[in-house]
């Protein structure tokens, strides 16, 4: 990395694949990052090459150069999604030990499981984050007591949550059995744990959620706390870039 001016320091910490710019943005607020010794805020620009960049005490490779990692793990119920936590719970860190250096795309809640994409590259973390992009992401959902087809059809137009309403989803029954359903929900918008709210709302409980897909990247028979890495095309599949 060769910088000619100053840059932003997230943009900084996820081109060297230590933080997405969000996560790197929040740091940034605990001041939890200081340049040169001086305890620095969002919006703070550094030169990678040249500035000495700690984060907690610990120093910043300057300008450290990193192979691209792209993975996808089946995060299994119970484990949160982090890659350290100071109370010692189960965390997704526990799964990919000896990866090297990534943190989660987004997340997965404690009781949820499913697709979950890791990576070092924080531009491409962007990208399947940010809502101007609408990347679909697909979710098996069981539901007591059964939805209605007024429940359905409300979840689909958006509910009001938090005083705004969710964007239209795509909500599909699959199956019903002993008072249970079990629906497919598409969402195209990534607010934090929408499908429970939603859920909750209409005064249905949910008693499983698993996610199943993200764009075209399928889960498959990924078993449980196991992980592959993705294929170039399909990494480029999921932001629009031609693979290398």
């Amino acid at each position: 990395m060769f910088a000619l001016e100053k840059i932003r320091i997230q943009k900084i910490l996820s081109e060297l694949g230590i933080a997405s710019r969000r996560k790197a943005e929040e740091m940034l607020s605990a001041g939890r990052i200081t340049v040169n010794g001086e305890t620095a805020s969002v919006g703070c620009k550094a030169d990678p090459l040249k500035d000495n960049i700690l984060i907690d005490g610990r120093p910043v490779p300057r300008g450290a150069k990193h192979e691209k990692i792209y993975v996808m793990l089946y995060k299994p119920r119970g484990y949160i999604t982090t890659m350290h936590d100071q109370l010692g719970r189960k965390c997704t860190a526990d799964l990919v030990k000896g990866l090297g250096r990534v943190f989660p795309v987004g997340r997965l809640d404690r009781g949820s499981e499913g697709l979950l994409l890791l990576t070092n590259d924080g531009e491409f973390a962007n990208s399947v984050m940010h809502p101007a992009n609408h990347i679909p992401k697909t979710y098996r959902v069981t539901v007591r007591p059964a939805a209605t087809g007024a429940q359905i059809n409300e979840m689909a137009a958006g509910i009001e949550i938090d005083g705004r309403k969710t964007a239209p989803a795509e909500v599909a029954p699959v199956k019903t059995e002993d008072g249970k359903e079990v629906l497919e929900i598409t969402l195209h918008e990534g607010r934090n744990r929408e499908i429970r709210k939603m859920c909750e709302k209409l005064g249905l409980e949910v008693a499983r959620l698993k996610r199943i897909s993200i764009g075209e990247l399928r889960l498959g028979g990924l078993a449980p706390g196991k992980w592959r890495r993705l294929t170039e095309a399909e990494a480029a599949g999921l932001t629009g870039r031609k693979a290398q």
